[in-house]
C-alpha cells in the first residue's frame, strides 16, 4: 500500500484543495499575460516587421535556446518552415539546437559555450536575424552565440524573463528585446509561447495581407 503525505486529509478536502492550486495556476498565468499585452506588444510587431523585411530578402533567421527554450525554438522553426494557421511557401528558419551530432561534437571538442557561435559562424550572413530565447539572460552559449551573430552583421532579437541578465548588455540599437520581467521561469515560458504564437500570426498577416 502506497501512503503519500497528507494522507490524513479525508477524500472531499484533497480533490479541493488540488482543484484550487491547479486554478491558483492558470490565474497566475492569465494575470501576467494580460500584464504583458501592452508591455510586449510594440517589441513583437516591430520583431514581425524585422523577420517579414528578412524573409522578402530571402534571408533567414537561426534560433537557439536551452532547456525548455529548445522546444519553443523548435516549435518556431516549424510553424515558419511549415506553415501556423495559414498556408504560405515555408520560410527559412534553423534551430540551432535540434542537431544532437553537431552540438556534442562543438561540446566535446571545445566548450559548450560555443554550441550556437560555431553554428552562427558557419551559417549566419549579413542581414540574417538570430532569435535568442534565454530565461536568464546568462547563459554563455547564448551570449556567444550574439556575439557572433554581431560579428556577421546580423540583427538579434531576444527573449528573456526577469531582468534580462548579462544579454542585456550585449544587444545594439538595432536589435529588440521582448523582456517578460517575472522570476517564474514557467510563466516567463508561457508568455513565450504566447508571443511566438503572435509573432506567427503577425508575420502571416503582413505576409498575406490578412486581417
Amino acid at each position: 500500500m502506497v501512503t503519500f503525505f497528507g494522507s490524513d486529509l479525508n477524500e472531499q478536502d484533497r480533490p479541493m484543495t488540488t482543484t484550487t492550486r491547479i486554478r491558483a495556476q492558470f490565474e497566475a498565468s492569465s494575470a501576467l499575460q494580460l500584464a504583458c499585452a501592452e508591455l510586449l506588444s510594440p517589441a513583437i510587431s516591430s520583431s514581425a516587421e524585422l523577420l517579414v523585411a528578412t524573409f522578402l530578402m530571402e534571408k533567414k533567421v537561426l534560433v537557439c535556446g536551452n532547456g525548455g527554450s529548445v522546444a519553443l525554438a523548435q516549435y518556431f522553426t516549424a510553424c515558419m518552415l511549415h506553415r501556423f494557421d495559414l498556408d504560405r511557401p515555408g520560410l527559412a528558419a534553423i534551430s540551432l539546437c535540434s542537431d544532437s551530432v553537431t552540438l556534442t561534437a562543438i561540446a566535446k571538442d571545445m566548450q559548450f559555450e560555443q554550441v550556437f557561435s560555431k553554428q552562427v559562424q558557419a551559417l549566419g550572413q549579413a542581414s540574417d536575424v538570430l532569435l535568442v530565447i534565454s530565461f536568464s539572460g546568462n547563459s554563455s552559449n547564448s551570449l556567444g552565440a550574439i556575439r557572433a551573430a554581431h560579428d556577421r552583421g546580423m540583427r538579434v532579437i531576444a527573449m528573456t524573463g526577469g531582468d534580462g541578465g548579462e544579454l542585456m548588455e550585449l544587444l545594439q540599437e538595432q536589435d529588440i528585446h521582448i523582456g517578460v520581467p517575472h522570476e517564474n521561469s514557467a510563466r516567463v515560458q508561457e508568455v513565450n509561447l504566447l508571443t511566438l504564437h503572435a509573432l506567427c500570426d503577425a508575420i502571416d498577416s503582413l505576409l498575406l495581407g490578412v486581417e
